[in-house]
């Protein structure tokens, strides 16, 4: 089966560019030897073939003289170890080094890269790139590809339960009952709690004038006054007491809520911060502390509810993920897109991400540059001398081809016009 045509537009492989050139070149050199050799032959007969002869001669010094220099730079030309040949294998380490100080001083200098940066309005480039809508949703299907994977990976059953022996590890390094304390003596500082338990008081004082909890306070206590049902008074005393019950309770709560000074609040304020100081500093509540702790941790059903509500919510979010249309890659897009929009509306914003960029800019620039010059030598230093010179040769060897043509035809021109002035010379004379 014949192979297929390639297409004109597609691109030339560079080894067979290099060889085609090649060729030229030799056929070059072949041509003026053989041009040479004529004219040798014939130049008794006529003056002219002393011109072609100088030509020739002179245009094989010059393709030789080519052909030596370029061959010099990737190799010894003819196998032979002739000095200051092979030029790029054996001072590839110094070219390496030369390439990174160049890349380093000429590109990565701090002078040149805060230029860049100043001009390149990096918050304003940010924010218009954001508020794309098809960069947003691009950031969005990666933002849900990226979870999706985590998610996977998360859920599986060896990191699970590395997951699992972490946490339980963790809790176990906590010590709830001054953990406990702290957090409530920070949100009882100052009389933070004291506007929740305001509220608090005063819902729980509203509930009790509610008809229908009085009622079902009225049946409960008729039925626990058991003695009254013979003479039928049990729900007739139930509601008599229920009234007055709830009537006090609901006054108390509404004095405590009004008056910070009440007598059975300050003893609930009492009791309650001596409960925070016992919470830090009494070894035998944080003992038992502890000791629920553990018990809750050791207890098969508190790991299988976290098993559960772990599969659930996994489940639940790889479904959402899944969806191409999923709300939550929308949300994902939509966020982005804001946050764009807002950033390049918010001038004052820009402004500041600009400051803190050229400020950290310099610091980056110097801690990082050193780093890259000398990944640069290590990773040329890793090449392979004979690859690079391959790979440099199939690169720009055709280009210095022209340098062996060249020679060949400008060595012969000036060949030719050396004999010329030889012969203009000698008429002279």
């Amino acid at each position: 089966m014949p192979a297929a045509p390639v297409p004109p537009h597609a691109p030339r492989r560079p080894g067979a560019s290099l060889a085609r050139m090649k060729a030229i070149a030799l056929l070059l050199l072949a041509t003026a030897a053989l041009l040479y050799a004529i004219a040798e032959a014939l130049q008794g007969r006529h003056p002219a073939w002393g011109y072609v002869a100088a030509f020739a001669e002179a245009a094989m010094v010059g393709a030789i003289a080519d052909w030596f220099a370029v061959v010099a730079l990737f190799r010894h030309p003819l196998g032979l170890p002739i000095p200051h040949t092979a030029i790029i294998p054996r001072s590839k380490d110094r070219l390496g080094e030369s390439l990174a100080n160049f890349l380093c001083t000429h590109f990565l200098g701090t002078t040149q890269l805060m230029a860049r940066i100043r001009k390149a309005d990096p918050s304003g480039s940010l924010a218009r790139w954001l508020a794309q809508p098809a960069r947003a949703e691009k950031i969005g299907a990666v933002a849900t590809r990226a979870l999706r994977q985590g998610l996977g990976w998360l859920d599986q059953d060896g990191m699970r339960g590395t997951l699992q022996r972490l946490a339980t590890a963790g809790l176990r390094q906590v010590d709830p009952a001054p953990l406990l304390g702290r957090v409530l003596q920070l949100l009882s500082a100052d009389g933070r709690h004291r506007p929740l338990l305001d509220d608090m008081l005063r819902r729980l004082a509203a509930m009790l004038d509610d008809a229908e909890l009085q009622a079902q306070l009225s049946t409960a206590i008729a039925h626990e006054i058991r003695a009254l049902r013979y003479i039928r008074l049990d729900h007739v005393a139930a509601r008599a007491a229920t009234g007055k019950i709830v009537a006090a309770v609901a006054h108390t709560l509404h004095d405590m809520a009004d008056d910070p000074q009440h007598p059975l609040r300050q003893r609930f304020e009492d009791a309650a911060q001596r409960y925070i100081l016992q919470l830090q500093h009494d070894a035998g509540l944080q003992e038992r502390g502890r000791a629920l702790r553990d018990e809750l941790l050791a207890h098969p059903a508190l790991g299988s509810y976290l098993h559960g509500l772990w599969d659930q919510l996994v489940a639940y979010l790889q479904g959402a993920l899944a969806d191409p249309d999923s709300a939550l890659q929308h949300r994902l897009a939509a966020t982005v897109r804001q946050a764009g929009a807002r950033l390049e509306g918010n001038a004052e914003a820009r402004a500041w991400i600009d400051d803190a960029l050229l400020e950290a800019a310099p610091r980056w620039i110097d801690q990082y540059r050193e780093d890259i010059r000398r990944y640069v030598v290590a990773r040329v230093h890793d090449w392979d001398a004979r690859e690079m010179t391959l790979e440099l040769e199939r690169t720009v060897g055709r280009d210095l081809q022209f340098i062996r043509i060249n020679g060949t035809l400008v060595g012969g021109l000036v060949g030719l016009g050396i004999h010329a002035g030889t012969q203009l010379i000698r008429r002279w004379n």
